[in-house]
């Protein structure tokens, strides 16, 4: 499973959703969840975006659809990014590095 981060931004249709039917937003991850990937976290924040939230997907093919599915729908827009755990990331620095430098001694 992957992690992948999705910015979002409500709609006006979608801010008067949310008005009327806060709960909306669950029904929403719920949706998810059937599209096969899995809200993990999710924040309501300030600024240029509405929410933050973490989703986890097989595949980058699952999170497409489920961006797709969800801008299709016209309650909010959104940008879906890769994310790699910062361990994870400085690990694959570390070996790549320590793979170049094992190429360079067999030269």
């Amino acid at each position: 499973m992957a992690l992948y981060i999705m910015l979002s931004t409500l709609s006006e249709s979608g801010r008067k959703v949310l008005r009327e039917r806060p709960g909306w937003i669950k029904k929403v991850n719920a949706d998810v969840k059937r599209m096969g990937a899995r809200v993990v976290a999710q924040y309501a924040v300030l600024g240029p975006y509405d929410f933050v939230s973490v989703i986890e997907a097989p595949d980058n093919a699952t999170v497409s659809r489920v961006s797709v599915e969800l801008g299709a729908r016209g309650g909010a827009a959104g940008m879906t990014m890769a994310a790699i755990p910062l361990d994870e990331f400085i690990a694959n620095l570390e070996g790549g590095g320590r793979r170049k430098r094992n190429e360079r001694k067999k030269r």
